[in-house]
């Protein structure tokens, strides 16, 4: 009786359709020109801002110089003292940049390792270099490579009275192939094929 009671599910609607914009093309252009202008109004002020920053911290560290009136030994202990100053931030610039560089390194070390993780490996980039036979071989095999590997030097040259001598030969030789399987054909043939054979 309890499940008598219970009134059924209602059905999930069905996915709808996405509706259509309700904003106009020339809306949205007008949209999207007012969010650049206020970006770019608020990348001047920004750049106007890092500027003033800048101007105060030099301000803090650097204090003007009174150079004028100054006795001559003042002058030596002030150069002195500048001096010291520029090696102290020297010192902090170079282990700040060796610092860069090694989280740099570091940085690139784990994006290896991730790349190796997930299976996918990054090709580097390779040069095309042009090198010949002979620069291989000698930079595999060192000392020990002596011979060229200029093929067509060591190939046999040939002459076309040569080649022309051998093509008649060769057709004086054949013949007429007709004749020569009528020849061979037969108990007779088989004898002169094995006379032939046994006579060398």
């Amino acid at each position: 009786m309890a499940d008598d009671d219970e009134a059924p599910m209602p059905m999930a609607p069905k996915a709808e359709a996405k509706p259509k914009s309700k904003i106009s093309a020339s809306r949205k252009l007008s949209l999207k020109i007012l969010l650049l202008t206020r970006a770019m109004e608020e990348l001047e002020a920004e750049t106007v801002a890092r500027d003033e920053e800048k101007v105060r911290y030099l301000g803090e560290k650097l204090p003007p110089l009174q150079v004028s009136g100054i006795p001559l030994e003042d002058l030596q202990k002030l150069c002195k003292q500048l001096h010291a100053k520029i090696d102290v931030v020297d010192e902090e610039r170079y282990d700040y940049e060796a610092k860069v560089v090694k989280n740099n390194k570091d940085i690139h070390e784990l994006k290896l390792k991730v790349l190796d993780l997930g299976g996918k490996f990054k090709k580097p980039a390779l040069r095309k270099v042009r090198v010949s036979a002979d620069e291989m071989m000698r930079a595999l095999l060192g000392s020990k490579h002596k011979g060229s590997m200029d093929l067509r030097a060591n190939l046999k040259s040939v002459k076309k009275e040569d080649i022309k001598q051998n093509e008649k030969e060769m057709n004086l030789e054949v013949g007429d192939w007709r004749k020569n399987v009528e020849a061979m054909s037969g108990m007779e043939g088989r004898k002169k094929m094995f006379d032939a054979a046994g006579g060398q």
